[in-house]
């Protein structure tokens, strides 16, 4: 496995950051569009029937996809401001989002390689008190 200069993981670091959290708006994004059009098309219908089932798998596939990206998003944050607890975050959301093939997949197979390099860890190393 080659390492990577410091130089090199800034740059990588900054796009897994970007990836994670543009990744995770799109899944929050996916989350509110399946809520708004499954607990909207009662309205087309009429039926109370399709009210009370749509508004339950709406709401519930909604929230669900609203808190699976809630850890990717802190994940992303935190790579990008350098935050010491990130490359952990990271390294767990990632190796959870590669059973999400196939974009997740290639998203936490790169997590792994930039976070577990050598220089890594520190990198996130908080900075000594002067």
């Amino acid at each position: 496995m080659n390492t990577l200069s410091q130089r090199d993981l800034q740059q990588h670091v900054m796009i897994l950051g970007w990836l994670f959290v543009v990744g995770n708006i799109f899944y929050l994004a996916v989350g509110a569009f399946i809520f708004v059009l499954l607990t909207g098309v009662w309205a087309t219908s009429g039926e109370p029937e399709a009210l009370a089932v749509l508004s339950i798998v709406g709401t519930s596939v909604g929230m669900l996809l609203g808190v699976l990206a809630i850890p990717g998003l802190f994940a992303g944050y935190g790579l990008l401001a350098k935050k010491p607890w990130a490359r952990v975050l990271a390294i767990v959301v990632g190796i959870l989002g590669v059973v999400n093939a196939p974009l997740g997949t290639v998203i936490g197979l790169y997590a792994f390689w930039v976070l577990t390099q050598p220089g890594a860890a520190e990198y996130f190393a908080e900075p000594a008190p002067a």
